[in-house]
């Protein structure tokens, strides 16, 4: 089940998870943004149990998305022992998230 992070629970969500993290930061009006959150719904199906797959609104969430300086969205963030070891700007298919995030899969 994809997670929706927000400024209040961001951190504690970080430091408190065992599996890999994707975060996807998007906001309501852009059109990439849903394109690519089909397929990130997609991918929470296939991988759900072995990473934690997370959604964050840059609109309703101004503190984490100025902390993390994102600027264009979609970006995606992979975060493996509680650090950013990946950052992808725009929609990528299924297949590249899959490659993305399954090094840090245990």
């Amino acid at each position: 089940m994809i997670k929706n992070l927000t400024d209040e629970n961001f951190i504690d969500f970080i430091e408190s998870s065992t599996k890999p993290i994707i975060v996807d930061f998007w906001a309501s009006w852009c059109v990439p943004c849903k394109m690519q959150s089909s397929i990130f719904e997609k991918l929470d199906e296939e991988l759900g149990d072995k990473i934690e797959c997370c959604k964050l609104n840059v609109d309703e969430n101004t503190q984490i998305a100025s902390a993390f300086q994102i600027s264009s969205i979609p970006t995606l963030f992979v975060i493996n022992d509680k650090k950013i070891v990946e950052a992808k700007v725009g929609v990528h298919e299924l297949d590249q998230l899959k490659e993305l995030v399954s090094k840090y899969i245990k």
